[in-house]
């Protein structure tokens, strides 16, 4: 298994807009996730356990579990942006391979392939048991646009224009 790559961020203050952006992310705020670490081209976020985010059977719910692997993925491909850029999807897949069961989850994305216009993430979503032990739950890749020149700043939006 080969080493993942290191990546050059060519914005000397990607951490703080990395984790300035995420904040401004009332969704991940409202569920609870927290931004654990960023690296050039690598994010790592984690969301505790929950009941009211969980399906029927008590284990974390699909939609969150793609919720962290979208944002995983954005955020590893954002932190090698420039300053004056931002990031937007453009596609995900994922798969869940096992039941999100655990005291949390963790989403670690890691940068394939940066672009100019187009940045590929693979991301892996663990569950992790309280000993620390995690089990991969879910595995995604991920297509983020590079929206060059535009603020990563929140767009004025109207709820009545499409």
């Amino acid at each position: 298994m080969s080493e993942a790559p290191t990546f050059q961020a060519r914005n000397p203050d990607y951490e703080a807009r990395v984790r300035d952006s995420f904040a401004r992310q009332t969704f991940m705020r409202t569920i609870g996730a927290t931004l654990e670490t960023v690296a050039p081209g690598r994010v790592e976020m984690a969301l505790p356990y929950r009941e009211d985010l969980c399906q029927q059977h008590g284990y974390f719910h699909g939609g969150v579990i793609g919720t962290l692997a979208d944002n995983a993925g954005g955020y590893a491909a954002f932190s090698l942006m420039a300053a004056e850029d931002s990031v937007l999807t453009v596609e995900y897949k994922m798969n869940i391979v096992s039941p999100g069961a655990g005291a949390r989850l963790v989403a670690v994305g890691e940068v394939i392939r940066p672009g100019r216009s187009i940045t590929v993430s693979d991301v892996k979503v663990y569950a992790e048991h309280a000993d620390g032990t995690r089990k991969l739950c879910a595995t995604a890749l991920c297509t983020l646009m590079t929206m060059a020149g535009m603020s990563d700043e929140k767009q004025a939006h109207d709820p009545n224009v499409g």
